[in-house]
């Protein structure tokens, strides 16, 4: 679990770099690579849920 959310922080620290590039300088490569960045953001996050689910059950 400690590794999933380790890939999350990491993740999530590329979304918010790309995203403040895209609002504040108009990077629009950044903007795209932002977007992507988040569906995967979100795929994490549905492992985490699953994963802390089936840990707080045991």
């Amino acid at each position: 679990m400690n590794e999933l959310i380790a890939k999350i922080k990491e993740a999530y620290t590329a979304f918010q770099t790309d995203a403040d590039l895209q609002a504040e300088k108009g990077n629009k490569a950044a903007g795209t690579r932002a977007r992507k960045v988040s569906l995967e953001v979100e795929k994490l996050m549905k492992e985490f849920r699953k994963v802390s689910l089936e840990s707080s059950k045991k």
